[in-house]
């Protein structure tokens, strides 16, 4: 845009068609740079007097000190511009709303930039012996109403909240351990989880909530450390000693099992060949009987066959049979001399008498024959 107020009003002049007359202020250049400084600050101080900027992981608690509604307002303000009144008429809180971490250490070079620090706890075992345990607790602030109501603005939540409570509920807790149970890891994450509890019932009606108690590090005195260090070691060996004699007793029985399934194998081959060997047996017996049976069936037959045989030959044709036998053995004889006369008298031609000489036909002794 011209600077020139005229050039502003012939520009004017040329789009309304009206023609005005101002008259011509000139500022030299350095003022009107003032003038801009001037506005500029002016904004700034308006800003900063009249507005607070809640950041993204903060909480904004209002407190108003004049008017009807004086004291801490229940609206929890969260990020972005809050109008205020200014000179302390009103006046924005901010209170974290991320995680916080409390160390408990005596080695702060280990511990998180961003938590609060503080010694380590110095606790007392079940069986009289003293340990310093480093601990670090993350908790955030669950309700920032109840606890700037109960506990107060700023950073008592950490001074008057949960750093005097956490050493007495990790002397309650962990200290029922005894000496040796600090190294079971699994009652040490144990006893942390009651800690937390404990806390937990104490500060959760102040708006705090601790999400995790965690152990890590712990260290006794150099002569009580080293005579738990050397009876762990002879523990190990122990247990190492045990566990040794545990596998060989396993293995004995793994090779006292393994032999009773090669014998239990063995005796069910034999069961199995036993089995077939009796199979063959009955299988042979029955093909044996079969022939046998066969045999004896066959043999019957024949036998069936020379009994019908020899009924035949009984029957009315046998003397023919026997007359055509004689006569076939008659055929190797060339002279035949017997008598032909009288009653014993031969006549090779007479049938009826050779069949009676031979005794296959006989007189019925009355002059017949049969």
């Amino acid at each position: 845009m011209p600077d020139n107020p005229t050039n502003v009003t012939s520009l004017f002049e040329k789009k309304t068609n009206l023609r005005f007359r101002f008259p011509k202020i000139t500022l030299p250049q350095s003022r009107r740079w003032n003038i801009l400084i001037i506005i500029a600050v002016g904004v700034f101080f308006f800003f900063n007097l009249f507005f607070v900027y809640v950041r993204p992981y903060e909480y904004g608690i209002k407190v108003v000190r004049v008017g009807m509604n004086r004291g801490v307002q229940k609206e929890v303000y969260t990020a972005g511009l809050n109008f205020l009144l200014p000179f302390g008429l009103q006046q924005m809180y901010r209170i974290p709303r991320e995680i916080q971490v409390l160390e408990l250490t005596n080695f702060p070079d280990t511990a998180s930039n961003a938590a609060r620090k503080d010694r380590a706890a110095h606790i007392q075992t079940s069986d009289g012996f003293f340990v310093d345990v480093d601990v670090s607790i993350l908790y955030h602030i669950k309700d920032p109403y109840l606890m700037f109501t109960t506990i107060g603005p700023g950073n008592l939540f950490e001074d008057n909240g949960i750093i005097p409570k956490a050493e007495p509920a990790l002397k309650e807790t962990l200290g029922k351990l005894t000496t040796e149970e600090f190294y079971n890891s699994q009652l040490r994450v144990k006893k942390s989880e009651e800690a937390r509890d404990r806390l937990n019932s104490e500060l959760n009606p102040k708006g705090i909530e601790v999400l995790q108690v965690l152990v890590r590090y712990f260290k006794y005195s150099t002569e009580i450390q080293k005579n738990i260090e050397e009876k762990k070691l002879k523990d190990q060996m122990v247990f190492t000693n045990r566990a040794a004699a545990r596998a060989a007793t396993e293995e004995a029985e793994l090779k006292k099992i393994i032999q009773e399934g090669m014998v239990i194998t063995a005796v069910e081959m034999e069961k199995g060949n036993a089995y077939v060997t009796r199979k063959i047996a009955e299988k042979d017996l029955y093909v044996r009987r079969k022939k046998a049976e066969a045999n004896l069936l066959v043999k019957l037959a024949e036998a069936e066959r020379v009994r019908l045989k020899n009924d035949a030959l009984k029957g009315i044709g046998s003397e023919r049979m026997v007359g055509l036998k004689m006569a076939d053995a008659y055929k190797g004889l060339d002279i035949i001399i017997l008598p032909s006369d009288g009653p014993n008298g031969v006549n090779p031609l007479n049938l009826d008498n050779a069949l009676k000489l031979f005794d296959v036909r006989k007189a019925d002794g009355k002059g017949g024959e049969k």
